[in-house]
């Protein structure tokens, strides 16, 4: 059963509903800090001035559309509040999973593997002083999931199950949804639709190779979908009418400190796998903003868009990346918490922009 919200409902002012404005959503993976983003729907939801058009996501960020979409068929005199009450119950299912405490979306360790509550060791809730992860870690670099977890045990896909409505989405879907995953033969993405989605289709979208056996899907195996698109955007171009695209970015662009150590080097070598796809999208579409600015490609094939990005860099940075395995439910509902608060600040300085132009500048940001 959907437990109560607490502490974050605020019914939505008839000024907010007359200004309603469409978006359309481009949601990251990146294992835990998945949370962020929730925190961050739960206020775009909460205020209620934005309607999505279409999500796109990949891993993390595929698994918060599916949610969403499918929460607000659970109370279609609200849906907004539905979508709330369903990423919050997802979020808390879990971290309450045995074999998820420890882990995380799209990096699920076998379920006999438990750590400890560990930001008692470096108030971080990285996972590097864990006995048990530094161990699984190094299993995982000479053995593969078909040795180590040879019966394919998958916690993440019993909690979709519980959780997902797959049929009734497929049949009702309130909006368009693009889940990515990675072809593992081509190397090519492979973009599953709301009206052909089913749990096997997410669960593909967030398998490291390091940690599960590839889904198969028909002929075809898959991995994460961060490796191809995190997230995709260009379903957003072709499929969908609105303007208007809200990225939600979770994996830094940039990191100071250059890393010294083999898992440091490791970290940062992911990150810039799970960006790369990413830079070459925001490139292609600053080359054509750039055209249609200059007036050299016809503006009726072309669509321009108002490119906009919530992200708190500063603040992921800070808990490590070992802690994107991390599933405790103090570390989630912190990162719920941010990412709300980045979200409502997001609004207050950018809502009038929606409709109208782009946040940021692509360029300087991302090239």
């Amino acid at each position: 059963m959907r437990n109560g919200l607490k502490n974050t409902r605020k019914r939505t002012t008839a000024k907010k509903v007359s200004q309603v404005k469409a978006i359309n959503l481009a949601l990251q993976g990146g294992g835990s800090h998945g949370a962020f983003t929730w925190g961050v729907l739960d206020a775009l939801l909460e205020d209620g001035r934005l309607e999505f058009e279409a999500i796109t996501g990949a891993s993390a960020g595929a698994m918060n559309a599916v949610v969403l979409a499918d929460g607000m068929l659970d109370n279609p005199r609200d849906p907004k509040e539905g979508a709330r009450q369903a990423l919050h119950d997802f979020w808390r299912a879990v971290s309450r999973k045995p074999g998820f405490a420890g882990n995380g979306l799209g990096a699920d360790l076998p379920a006999w593997f438990k750590f400890p509550g560990l930001k008692e060791l470096n108030q971080n809730y990285a996972l590097d002083k864990s006995p048990a992860f530094l161990m699984f870690d190094l299993l995982s670099r000479v053995a593969s999931p078909y040795q180590l977890n040879p019966l394919n045990i998958n916690p993440l896909r019993d909690v979709l199950k519980d959780w997902v409505n797959f049929e009734r989405l497929r049949e009702q879907c309130p909006l368009k949804l693009f889940v990515c995953a990675t072809n593992v033969h081509t190397g090519r993405p492979r973009i599953f639709e709301e009206k052909e989605l089913t749990v096997d289709m997410l669960v593909a979208s967030a398998s490291l190779p390091f940690f599960f056996q590839a889904p198969e899907i028909g002929s075809e195996a898959f991995w994460d979908g961060g490796y191809s698109g995190n997230p995709p955007l260009f379903p957003l171009h072709h499929c969908t009418q609105t303007q208007d695209l809200l990225l939600v970015q979770i994996n830094p662009l940039i990191r100071d400190d250059l890393p010294t150590t083999s898992s440091e080097i490791i970290d940062r070598v992911n990150e810039i796998s799970f960006n790369t796809a990413l830079m070459l999208e925001m490139r292609s579409i600053e080359f054509v903003q750039r055209l249609l600015r200059e007036e050299k490609v016809d503006s009726k094939r072309y669509k321009d868009i108002f490119f906009h990005m919530i992200h708190a860099e500063d603040k992921l940075t800070a808990f490590g990346a070992s802690s994107k395995f991390n599933t405790r439910w103090d570390f989630l509902i912190e990162l719920r918490d941010i990412g709300r608060t980045t979200a409502q600040s997001w609004l207050e300085q950018q809502y009038e922009s929606v409709g109208q132009r782009g946040s940021i500048d692509i360029a300087q940001t991302f090239l």
